[in-house]
């Protein structure tokens, strides 16, 4: 997840500053200039640098030191950035109307479209917005599970639990025990969303749901279709892996537990949202004996900690050609959860300074699955430096999925090869063994999909207003059944608000990022390789050690936003537009499987 480039999450800056850099009235002639957009967005950007860094610096030491004190002045510094950011995004549209070369109008639209929560310009509002975010943040990076001995757990405590655990009793109480942590954050939520959405109005949009949709150098309308033409290229393998994992866990469970003919229930999947599934992969994977590695395992083997974690994926980087990471990175990231005191563990990329001051906040686990956020994240931070030098409105990615695919694509690269050249494994299973690789990735990238498309098909409804807060947790389920064909494994009541239960809801993070991330890790991941000439099945192809491919991927990062997404992917994929069908070239062999598995059964819900 990245995390805090200040303007890409939505913060921004404060009105009294805003009123004094307009000192020179650039924005409020009655008849603005091309040379007046452009001195208004040099004195906008300066503010906004000189107001990022200390509201930055006090949102990391709140989620690493969660307190009240901490708290309030996140909150405090939070509100003065977004007020600012409003304002200035007003002013923005002044000039509307004024004839400015495409440089100047594309960095006057970033400015209005900039925020994700944008504050009204009552102050009294906007102070009220940032405390809300300040609230619920806490309220997730403190949540606790306590059973009825006593005993409390964290969230990362059971998560680990619920992906090991196998009784269904146990898998139910921890699924059902995280989602007593949501329900106090519903009223809270639907009055940050009664804000959020005057302050979107201010700006001209309709809503919040139609500001973030504009994100994505086209019309919000347009971007809808856009996501529903990329589920539609995707829907028939998630079909097919949903139909194989139905009929395995009814088998492992009993066909009363996981009836066919049904949804499946969201505790059995292995994850607390059961929004991927390579945690039950030794429940669904084939029968027969394959040689795939584990790569928990082989980090225990070879004594590779987490700190060592961090260090190998910074060593995938340099093999590419990348600097390495900056002293402060390792003097100032926070990398294990500490033992005394509460953090958000949410895992996120950093960039302080808008320069060099970049970090990642893990509470890492000695995991495959954590070996992978460590490469992803390190793609945060990467992307972050290379954009460095752009204007501030330009240090963000082609668009916000652009920046979750890049260290993805740098996790599709973590192959049996790679493992073997960085000394994890000794050996490389061959091609006979390949369905196996994919049936685990599979549960982890092609589960992913619906879950990313149905988060903010959710969220568009609350903003927007089609969907009551009395109904936001009935809705929530009928999103997930449509999409995931996953259900509530208990009945659930109207104000459970299941939706806090994932952090991207509090959080405010925008969701569908993630799964344009998941389209175009694979465009990458193919481009790529093609670059630097591996010839082999793509499932099968790392880019470690070819600095051609680490040309090509840093010539994409340094762009940041200066360019529309189309642009940026040409440059690198030869196309402009988002394709699932790299998807379907990567799982081909997999898709024939899962279809000769299939036959006969009842697939659908």
């Amino acid at each position: 997840m990245l995390s805090h480039n200040l303007l890409k999450r939505g913060c921004g800056v404060m009105a009294l500053v805003a009123l004094a850099a307009c000192g020179n009235d650039t924005a409020n002639h009655a008849n603005p200039t091309a040379a007046d957009a452009k001195q208004f967005l040099a004195d906008a950007q300066a503010d906004l640098q000189q107001l990022q860094l200390p509201a930055v610096q006090a949102a990391w030491v709140y989620q690493n030191f969660i307190t009240e004190d901490s708290a309030a002045l996140s909150a405090n510094l939070g509100e003065k950035l977004s007020s600012a950011a409003v304002r200035y995004a007003v002013e923005a549209a002044k000039f509307n109307d004024v004839d400015v070369d495409p440089d100047t109008r594309r960095q006057l639209e970033l400015l209005k479209q900039s925020l994700t929560l944008p504050a009204p310009a009552d102050a009294a509002k906007s102070a009220e917005l940032a405390k809300i975010g300040a609230d619920l943040d806490g309220m997730y990076g403190k949540g606790k599970y306590c059973r009825d001995n006593g005993e409390c757990l964290s969230l990362p405590d059971m998560t680990l639990m619920l992906a090991n655990s196998r009784d269904p009793a146990e898998q139910l109480e921890l699924w059902a025990g995280w989602r007593e942590v949501s329900p106090p954050m519903k009223e809270l939520y639907i009055r940050q969303t009664e804000i959020a959405n005057e302050g979107a109005k201010e700006l001209g949009f309709n809503d919040l749901s139609d500001l973030w949709r504009a994100k994505y150098d086209m019309p919000s309308a347009d971007f809808a279709n856009e996501v529903d033409r990329l589920w539609g290229q995707v829907k028939p393998f998630y079909d097919a892996l949903h139909c194989h994992v139905r009929a395995e866990l009814g088998d492992y469970y009993g066909e009363d537990i996981v009836p066919q003919d049904q949804a499946i229930p969201a505790h059995l999947l292995g994850n607390m949202w059961a929004q991927s599934w390579g945690n039950i992969y030794d429940i669904v994977k084939p029968k027969q004996d394959m040689q795939v590695v584990d790569v928990t395992q082989a980090l225990k083997d070879n004594n590779v900690d987490q700190l060592q974690m961090v260090k190998t994926g910074e060593a995938f980087f340099s093999s590419l050609g990348f600097a390495p990471l900056p002293d402060t990175f390792w003097e100032r990231s926070l990398i294990t959860k500490p033992a005394d005191r509460d953090v958000v563990c949410h895992a996120s990329a950093w960039n302080i300074d808008d320069k060099d001051d970049i970090r990642i906040k893990m509470c890492t686990q000695q995991t495959g699955e954590d070996f992978q956020t460590v490469h992803h994240e390190l793609g945060h931070n990467y992307y972050q430096r290379a954009y460095k030098d752009q204007p501030l409105l330009y240090r963000g990615s082609a668009h916000d999925g652009f920046h979750e695919a890049v260290g993805d694509t740098i996790g599709l690269s973590i192959t049996p090869k790679y493992l073997k050249d960085i000394g994890l494994i000794d050996e490389i299973p061959d091609a006979n063994n390949d369905i196996g690789m994919l049936m685990q990735l599979a549960l982890e990238k092609i589960a992913f999909l619906p879950f990313s498309v149905m988060v903010d098909q959710w969220r568009w409804k609350v903003f927007s207003g089609d969907v009551a807060p009395e109904d936001y947790n009935k809705v929530w389920w009928e999103l997930r059944e449509k999409y995931q064909g996953v259900r509530a494994p208990i009945e659930r009541p109207a104000d459970a608000f299941d939706p806090g239960a994932k952090y991207h809801i509090p959080g405010n993070t925008p969701y569908t990022r993630y799964f344009l991330a998941h389209i175009l890790q694979f465009q990458l991941h193919e481009a790529l390789c093609e670059i630097a000439g591996d010839e082999g099945p793509i499932n099968r192809c790392t880019i470690y050690g070819n600095q051609d491919a680490g040309k090509a991927l840093n010539a994409l990062l340094e762009m940041g936003m200066s360019k529309p997404w189309p642009d940026a992917l040409d440059a690198i994929a030869g196309t402009r537009e988002m394709n699932g069908t790299a998807i379907a070239n990567y799982f081909a062999p997999l898709k024939v499987w899962l279809d000769e598995q299939n036959q006969g059964r009842q697939c659908g819900w």
